[in-house]
């Protein structure tokens, strides 16, 4: 059996899943990074919804949902040494939509 494909010949969810919060992650890391922050980042809380059977090799896109949030975030994150965002992950198969992630996460000032 390949790896990550259940017995119904399928992404196992947990595979979705991981790679939906890595997609996330990654996210925010890169813009922490490129705005100069030293932080420690962390999952708080999240929700996975499967909308379809994932049957192939798939993609996870993720944004953060409303832009001022943003800059909200960091405010915050210079304000109080830390800071809390949303983001949101699509997962696609080809054109579908199979799966959507959100997720919040928490910047701590090293």
């Amino acid at each position: 059996m390949t790896p990550n494909i259940n017995y119904h010949e399928t992404v196992f969810g947990g595979s979705a899943s991981t790679l939906a919060i890595l997609s996330a992650w990654s996210l925010l890391n890169t813009r922490l990074h490129n705005a100069g922050l030293d932080c420690t980042l962390v999952i708080q809380r999240n929700s996975m919804e499967y909308e379809k059977p994932i049957k192939g090799e798939f993609t996870a896109t993720a944004y953060i949902p409303i832009t001022e949030n943003w800059e909200k975030f960091l405010r915050a994150f210079a304000r109080m040494g830390k800071a809390r965002i949303t983001v949101v992950s699509t997962l696609r198969l080809e054109t579908d939509r199979v799966g959507l992630f959100q997720g919040e996460f928490v910047a701590l000032q090293r």
